[in-house]
């Protein structure tokens, strides 16, 4: 065989090496790519965080000590959008700023809301933060009634939308994110129902725990700051007497403190409770004079870091709260 032609044909197999190689390297490259989720809150974020854990990890949308009350979408957050497969939130009674950006920009993304899982207890919110109000509340009501759209969701009443206070309905959640991952990303089928095992088992473990946390105090009365504990309450018996606003995005007056402080001495409210988002004056302005405690409470995770872990360490931090506080007061 001429020497030319053996030349011609092992340059010829090394390009064909060198073309199988990069063959190789392209083709996973695509099968890996990441899916592109986006979550709202960070109690959401981090149940669907739990549950892409090998995977890859969401992006949170309401960053920071942020509140969906008064969140602002940001350009960088819309672009991103664009480009989303799936993209979890509780739904516009809560996040009402993401409603639009959702319609008319997420064209691509499966939005999934978790007010419309199936089985998901919901609550009426109550329609002021009135301590006669609250204390004409059942343990253990359900408020869901009402004509339901396709989804199951009523729209004859308001909802409180502060779902994922109660850890069954965590759990209901966790299920639903499984199932939405699992449809937008077959592949990773298995990873996602594992971790959603081993997240609803957790939870499962957390309810006892906080049980055990709380037992002590449960007989001890309350104030929050806003009323999104219902679902916290309802699940663990604790005794909330009112709260300083129905909701954040409408402060008090002066009257309404009036009323408040003389309420507060007459029910012999252990503790009242700040949160982090919101202006600490007004509590100490009603606590003065008292021999009530001022503590915090966390509904929507401001204080905590982003991840899996946040859920838990979350609801660990309002069951302690409320049982050192209340504890401090005896």
């Amino acid at each position: 065989m001429p020497a030319q032609f053996n030349l011609k044909r092992r340059a010829f197999k090394s390009r064909s090496a060198i073309f199988s190689a990069a063959a190789l390297i392209i083709v996973p490259s695509a099968a890996l790519a990441e899916i592109k989720v986006m979550a709202s809150i960070k109690p959401v974020h981090s149940l669907v965080a739990s549950i892409m854990e090998g995977v890859g990890a969401p992006s949170l949308i309401v960053e920071g000590s942020a509140s969906p009350h008064t969140y602002s979408l940001k350009p960088s957050q819309a672009e991103e959008m664009q480009n989303a497969n799936v993209i979890f939130w509780v739904g516009h009674e809560l996040e009402a700023f993401l409603e639009k950006p959702i319609e008319t920009i997420a064209t691509k993304a499966t939005a999934v809301s978790l007010l419309d899982v199936e089985g998901i207890k919901i609550l009426e919110p109550r329609e002021t933060g009135n301590f006669e109000a609250h204390a004409e509340e059942e343990a253990g009501e359900n408020h869901s009634a009402g004509n339901k759209d396709s989804h199951g969701h009523s729209h004859d009443e308001e909802v409180d939308a502060h779902v994922w206070l109660d850890p069954q309905n965590a759990m209901l959640m966790a299920a639903q994110i499984e199932n939405a991952l699992i449809k937008a990303d077959p592949e990773n089928a298995t990873t996602y129902a594992a971790n959603a095992t081993k997240l609803k088992a957790e939870i499962a473990a957390l309810q006892t725990e906080i049980e055990a946390i709380l037992a002590p105090v449960k007989d001890k009365g309350f104030i929050v700051f806003h009323d999104a504990y219902q679902y916290f309450e309802q699940r663990f018996g604790v005794k909330v007497l009112g709260s300083i606003t129905a909701t954040p995005e409408v402060m008090p007056g002066a009257e309404r403190l009036t009323e408040l402080k003389t309420k507060l001495t007459e029910l012999k409210a252990a503790c009242v409770f700040a949160e982090p988002n919101f202006e600490p004056k007004l509590v100490n302005a009603i606590v003065e004079g008292t021999t009530a405690k001022i503590g915090t409470l966390d509904p929507e995770a401001a204080g905590f870091t982003e991840g899996p872990a946040l859920y838990s360490e979350m609801m660990r931090g309002i069951a302690t709260s409320i049982r050192d506080c209340l504890a401090q007061a005896s």
